[in-house]
């Protein structure tokens, strides 16, 4: 026995070194082939050939990163995907599958390519540390005073700062926000051929009017709304609801006015005209006393407006500040007493004297996009398309009031469009610990205030009428580019603008 186990080892033994020695040479084989094939397919040729953005690769190589003065191409894997070792296989197959479903099954014609060149959207494709692989002397020579101030602010905020708040245009050259980099035109504006106005609208009774600011041609409709009875907030039964929108409670509110729509430009636009401080010294004489002694925004950082267009589409990117202090302005101008809405206000507005979640029929479940199920069947747009600026019905940008259909109360884009400011401070639990009910005004401090309404980028559950939100003041300043930061503008804060409300005192005796 033991004689033929000693005759059967060796050809064992034989057996297996075969084995393992065909076992190294396909796994030299598979790795070779395999890092073959990752090269192949990160290179910019390969990633070009899936692609379905009509203009992603004339974009590219219009950018810096592509067309510069050192000749250096960064190529799409090295901004898309994470550096090597920080996930950058799982990254890859995942993105390169989302491709090749892109490719095979969509149809890019119906794709919102404006929606992806947002900020939001540009985050979640580009990796931040795939930015500091590149670039890993963030104070070089060159800098400016100002980008050096930015760069520091950087690495010392508490707040998280993306590459991208600053430098978003970097790999994908935009000739509409090139075109709007710098704009040296804001602020001047074109004369009309009819005479401005020479005063205000002269109110006497309380019913609807058409303010006409004096000194422009430029008017905007107030809408009187009787004072009256409401609970506000959301009850635990409501769909989608927040904590911080409970509990209901009975709020009695005195007659007021509030703007059919939001400030637009031109309205904006004239106060800038008329205060702002670019050029402006404070105690200089002045042939206008009343105006100079409002000193307004200062000039902002590139477009304010995105390149989307001003006219009456609602002023946006202004900060709390400088919608306060445009209140002042306006009610120095008409001689009535114009400020932001209560937080209380507005939601009575924008109910229009519905109870529902929204001012239409309609069930937030129904009508939201979150979820595995919505991205296969899609929501339910039948009501709130034509009544709400949101972000399955908008180009990704704010709309003109005629977009959609008013409230009950007459008034327009009260939900959607763009969030927008109320004088209130914000407290997550006030509804809780306030109980008076009559004509409240929020907590008597905080650090942030109150915006409501949801907009152009916001999914149906947030353009509900009891939803709420509140400024975030720091993180916005972070974001913005100027140097010393502005108190007048947020230069991320896109989609915030606000409407006005004059109150019953401003009545002519």
């Amino acid at each position: 026995m033991h004689s033929k186990l000693r005759t059967r080892n060796p050809v064992s033994r034989r057996i297996k070194t075969w084995f393992i020695f065909l076992g190294i040479i396909l796994s030299i084989i598979l790795f070779w082939s395999g890092n073959k094939a990752l090269k192949l397919t990160s290179t910019n040729e390969y990633c070009m050939s899936c692609h379905i953005h009509p203009t992603a690769d004339q974009s590219w190589k219009m950018s810096t990163h592509y067309n510069n003065s050192s000749g250096v191409i960064t190529g799409c894997t090295e901004c898309h995907l994470p550096p090597k070792g920080e996930g950058y296989f799982f990254a890859k197959a995942r993105t390169g599958l989302k491709d090749l479903y892109g490719f095979y099954f969509k149809d890019s014609s119906k794709i919102d390519w404006e929606k992806k060149r947002l900020l939001e959207y540009a985050k979640g494709i580009v990796y931040e540390n795939s930015c500091l692989e590149c670039h890993q002397n963030l104070f070089p020579v060159t800098l400016s005073v100002n980008g050096g101030n930015a760069h520091l602010l950087y690495i010392t905020s508490k707040d998280p700062v993306h590459c991208l708040n600053c430098h978003l245009n970097v790999g994908h050259y935009d000739k509409n926000a090139a075109a709007h980099a710098h704009d040296t035109t804001f602020g001047i504006t074109v004369t009309s051929k009819e005479p401005p106005f020479s005063s205000p609208a002269k109110v006497e009774r309380f019913e609807d009017f058409t303010e006409m600011i004096p000194g422009t041609r430029v008017t905007f409709k107030m809408v009187a709304l009787p004072g009256g009875t409401f609970n506000m907030g959301s009850t635990g039964e409501e769909p989608l609801r927040d904590p911080d929108e409970g509990p209901v409670r009975k709020v009695t509110l005195s007659k007021f006015w509030i703007a059919e729509a939001e400030v637009s430009w031109d309205e904006y636009m004239a106060f800038f005209s008329a205060t702002s401080s670019q050029g402006r010294t404070g105690d200089r004489e002045s042939s206008n006393k009343k105006t100079d002694a409002i000193s307004g925004a200062t000039p902002p950082w590139g477009a304010p407006d995105q390149g989307w267009g001003r006219g009456t589409r609602p002023a946006i990117t202004m900060s709390w500040h400088a919608a306060n202090v445009y209140c002042q302005w306006l009610s120095q101008v008409t001689g009535k007493h114009y400020r932001l809405p209560t937080e209380a206000e507005w939601e009575y507005a924008c109910r229009g004297g519905t109870e529902t979640p929204y001012f239409f029929e309609g069930n937030p479940k129904k009508m939201t996009s979150d979820g595995f199920l919505k991205k296969i069947f899609g929501p339910d747009t039948s009501n709130i398309a034509s009544r709400v600026v949101y972000n399955l019905n908008s180009p990704s940008k704010t709309e003109e009031p005629s977009f959609v259909k008013a409230n009950p109360f007459g008034l327009k884009n009260m939900a959607g469009n763009v969030a927008e400011f109320c004088s209130d401070f914000y407290s997550a639990d006030f509804y809780e610990a306030d109980s008076t009910g009559i004509n409240p005004q929020g907590p008597a401090k905080g650090p942030e205030h109150v915006i409501r309404g949801g907009s152009f980028k916001s999914d149906a559950k947030d353009v509900r009428s009891a939803a709420r939100d509140f400024t975030k003041t720091k993180a916005w300043l972070v974001t913005d580019p100027q140097m010393p930061k502005s108190k007048w503008w947020y230069s991320d804060c896109i989609d915030v603008g606000f409407r006005v409300v004059c109150e019953i005192d401003s009545l002519t005796e």
